[in-house]
């Protein structure tokens, strides 16, 4: 594949870190977007809170200076949320929807201009396959990252003129450190047992999850496709297969099964 000008969003670890390394030693040129800086020979770190427009702007305006044009911008940066929707506060809701949305959103609409000048353009969401399903003591990371699907969805249609196209790729657990920066309630006592239960859980899975060099190697691949569909899922067999039993099966049955896998039964 002929070499990419690339832009990343949450490059201090995680995914955003290894993929950015990863497409670096493929051959593009990375720029990776995140409120701390990096060392990294492989990419150009540059210090921005995406849900600043202003440094939003500014970043993209520094890469320009340097490119003539932005050919893939990777919405990567996000975090999670725990706990029951009756104790969530309205600042801790506004906090995640202000990243996972709204950041992503400031994102892309920096990167347009450029894109739609040079007629070309990729844009990768990094999503989450509980984006297709309401999670227990997840709703608002299940919610903020539907709303950016559907934004998505939208946005495939307004910018295919100019030989834009978007996608959300839809990730299971991968073994990062987003346990350790998600955003948790106060649980209340009525929950306490069954979110401790629940909250274990998910921190094994992460723990037992897909390594971030293999997400990077599929994006590498997904980079490579000329023509995109809206939705990409990644991750294990078990928790992938969640998004067509969701569809196929009653909406009763399909959470039984959903409380067996959560151990809620």
């Amino acid at each position: 594949m002929k070499s990419k000008i690339i832009l990343i969003t949450g490059t201090s670890s995680g995914i955003g870190y290894v993929l950015a390394e990863y497409l670096g030693k493929n051959g593009h040129q990375v720029y990776g977007l995140s409120r701390k800086t990096v060392e990294n020979p492989y990419f150009t770190s540059i210090s921005a809170d995406i849900t600043d427009n202003d440094a939003v702007q500014n970043a993209v305006a520094q890469i320009l200076k340097q490119e003539t044009c932005i050919d893939v911008l990777i919405n990567n940066a996000g975090m999670g949320m725990v706990g029951a929707v009756e104790d969530s506060a309205k600042e801790d809701i506004l906090k995640l929807f202000n990243l996972n949305l709204v950041g992503a959103v400031q994102m892309m609409s920096a990167v347009m201009p450029v894109m739609r000048q040079n007629r070309y353009g990729r844009i990768i969401n990094v999503s989450s396959i509980g984006s297709e399903m309401g999670l227990p003591f997840r709703g608002f990371y299940s919610a903020s990252k539907s709303a950016l699907d559907k934004v998505t969805e939208a946005m495939r249609y307004e910018v295919d003129a100019w030989n834009v196209q978007v996608c959300s790729l839809h990730l299971g657990d991968i073994k990062t450190n987003i346990a350790e920066n998600r955003v948790k309630t106060k649980v209340s006592e009525p929950y306490q047992n069954t979110f401790a239960k629940v909250h274990a859980l998910m921190n094994a899975h992460v723990g037992e999850g897909t390594e971030p060099l293999e997400v990077a190697a599929y994006m590498d691949q997904l980079l490579q496709k000329k023509q995109w569909k809206a939705h990409y899922y990644f991750g294990k067999f078990g928790q992938k297969i969640g998004v067509p039993l969701k569809w196929l099966l009653p909406q009763n049955f399909y959470e039984k099964l959903m409380k067996k896998y959560n151990q809620l039964d």
